[in-house]
């Protein structure tokens, strides 16, 4: 590591990364700078690497630090040094746009030079944009819902997987909720995948009808949990396993085991506290890799539902018209309009 007028030179995966005002504080609770986020995920390098690794990934980026202004960047920037891995990716409406790649930590470090707290990568591999790998169950924290509802209602996700044959890994989100996340074959695309999230809402809350909602419409909710089944709509980022939120405290996107849920509280994983954990305890998404999972039996839950006469669910406003989806209107304005 060299030094000279305010720069830090480092080296990592080969390359050399400049790191500019290194010494600027990001976080003002501990008083973390620009240099200890760096840091930090150099240290959890392979974690990173093994959930976001070869992604392309969309950059929220806080040029002074988690508690000023912030935009997000799907560009990578001019200037972007030549070495920079970059793919074509698209928004809901067809625009294209040139997305880093996390190919490996020195990408990482050089977004968090330019101000990018944590990551939001896409749910498949750059090499295979075809197949999305990842289906991403949030858990939504909504009026009048505690904590440990959330808690409670990812056990119930988790029974509800374990019961189809799903294996899944939680993981805090660096907030109030918690995301589950089942690693997929590569088999299927994102339009695919979203069917099967709408399928396993729809099933989790006629299971659990006074604990968990797939209501998109708040007003329809109540007291409970909202499984985001739109979290896996085609294009959808989603903010990722080891990340940091623009908090003081500097909170971490942390995967814990399934018997841990209950015992956690989202504000004790940070970027101070998760290295020694991980050092004392290990990955607890250590194997998410190995045994990718067969998409099949949510599908057919998803088939089964369309036989029955339901509609698709409704799709997140900047998405056009989608096929056989219910009407894009609160069911109060619906009302009205009748």
């Amino acid at each position: 590591m060299g030094k000279a007028d305010d720069v830090v030179e480092l080296e990592l995966a080969g390359r050399t990364v400049r790191i500019t005002s290194p010494d600027k504080v990001f976080f003002s609770h501990q008083g973390q700078t620009k240099l200890d986020l760096v840091e930090y995920y150099r240290h959890m390098e392979p974690q990173v690497m093994a959930t976001m690794g070869g992604r392309p990934t969309l950059m929220q980026r806080f040029p002074d630090g988690a508690e000023g202004k912030s935009f997000f960047q799907k560009r990578v920037p001019k200037g972007a040094p030549d070495w920079l891995e970059t793919t074509e990716v698209s928004t809901p409406n067809g625009t294209t746009s040139n997305a880093m790649v996390a190919a490996d930590i020195a990408h990482v470090a050089w977004a968090v030079n330019m101000g990018c707290l944590g990551f939001h990568p896409w749910p498949y591999l750059a090499a295979d944009p075809d197949h999305t790998d990842e289906l991403r169950i949030d858990l939504d924290p909504g009026p009048g819902t505690e904590w440990s509802d959330i808690q409670h209602g990812a056990l119930l996700v988790q029974e509800f997987f374990a019961d189809i044959g799903l294996t899944a890994y939680p993981k805090t989100t660096g907030r109030r909720g918690l995301h589950i996340y089942v690693r997929l074959q590569p088999r299927w695309d994102g339009y695919q995948v979203r069917a099967a999230a709408v399928a396993a809402a729809r099933e989790l809350e006629r299971r659990h009808p006074a604990q968990l909602t797939a209501a998109w419409w708040k007003e329809e909710r109540g007291q409970r949990v909202f499984i985001d089944f739109n979290q896996n709509a085609p294009h959808k980022t989603v903010f990722g396993a080891w990340s940091v939120r623009p908090h003081p405290i500097a909170p971490v996107s942390f995967p814990v085991r399934w018997d841990e849920v209950t015992a956690i509280e989202p504000q004790d994983f940070t970027i101070d506290t998760v290295p020694p954990l991980v050092a004392e305890q290990g990955d607890a998404w250590a194997a998410i890799n190995d045994d990718p999972q067969d998409l099949r039996p949510l599908l057919d839950l998803a088939a089964r539902d369309e036989a029955a006469g339901l509609p698709d669910a409704p799709w997140p406003p900047q998405y056009p018209k989608m096929p056989g989806e219910q009407t894009r209107v609160a069911p109060s304005r619906a009302r009205k309009q009748d």
